[in-house]
């Protein structure tokens, strides 16, 4: 008569290990459990099965027909599911580190010093994404996400601080007098609308500027400023460059504004990734740490 009950993974589990080692003993050594537990579940689903698996040879046992035919299969199954997990693993290794970046920080701080980290390390296949604010890890396909932090962190995130966050105006060399007279167009991002009110808020006696322009992204205002179009209050991260080549100047230097930049990445990140995110991680920290010098 056919039996309909499902054998256990743990009855089937000890089977094979008998069946591929020989002995119930040498299976229980295997398994960390006793002679006797083994020897159960053997029995158990031999039972289940409605089949005999072993036979008595000697003072050993030893695989019927039955027996050898589900132990043939098995090692097969095991095989197969051995193969499938080595090639998840690899693909985990293998799989690209995407970084998410704000794009203004992107485009005037962040590419022009990622060769050095490809230099580095060549192994890793880096990606890079834009974008600002909250980002659903899973949904982007992020590994690691670099932000100004103003807004609020999940707490299934990780955050790591990165840098501070410091904003001054910056000009051509030949803007400084009208600068310093009054007589300047000042240049504002409309990511930030209100910084060139607060920021003069906090300058006693300081002219205003006889107009002020709008464009949609700081690294705008920063090449705006660099081709002379006008005075550009922006974040020093994004005119450092400018600044020591000096193209750009800062006769005012930079006052931080209470926010900062960091390095933001899911507590439960994907095993496979770990080493390459913290190559990468460890890279921006030292980059920032020079930026900040």
């Amino acid at each position: 008569m056919k039996t309909t009950r499902r054998p256990s993974l743990n009855d089937m589990r000890a089977f094979e290990a008998v069946a591929r080692l020989g002995s119930m003993r040498a299976a229980a050594d295997a398994l960390a459990l006793t002679h006797g537990a083994v020897s159960r579940r053997v029995a158990k689903l031999s039972d289940d099965l409605g089949l005999e698996l072993f036979e008595p040879a000697g003072r050993g046992l030893r695989l019927t027909t039955e027996g050898q035919a589900l132990a043939s299969a098995m090692g097969r199954a095991l095989a197969l599911i051995n193969d499938t997990i080595d090639s998840l693993r690899d693909r985990d290794a293998k799989r690209p580190v995407v970084l998410s970046c704000e794009r203004s920080v992107a485009m005037r701080w962040l590419i022009p010093r990622l060769s050095a980290f490809q230099d580095s390390h060549p192994e890793i296949e880096l990606h890079l994404s834009v974008g600002g604010g909250p980002l659903d890890f899973s949904r982007d396909q992020v590994s690691l996400a670099l932000r100004r932090l103003d807004f609020p962190v999940h707490p299934d995130w990780r955050v790591t601080p990165l840098m501070r966050e410091s904003m001054g105006p910056v000009m051509t060399p030949a803007l400084l007098p009208g600068f310093e007279a009054g007589d300047y167009v000042a240049l504002a991002s409309r990511t930030r609308p209100a910084a060139w009110d607060d920021w003069l808020g906090q300058q006693p006696g300081r002219a205003a500027p006889r107009a002020t322009r709008y464009l949609d992204h700081h690294f705008l205002i920063v090449e705006a400023a660099a081709a002379g179009l006008g005075v550009a209050l922006c974040p020093r991260i994004l005119a450092l460059d400018d600044l020591r080549s000096g193209r750009l100047a800062a006769p005012l230097g930079f006052a931080p504004d209470g926010s900062e930049y960091g390095l933001i990445e899911p507590k439960a990140a994907p095993p496979g990734a770990a080493p390459a995110l913290a190559a990468l991680k460890d890279w921006l920290t030292g980059a920032a740490r020079e930026a900040d010098a």
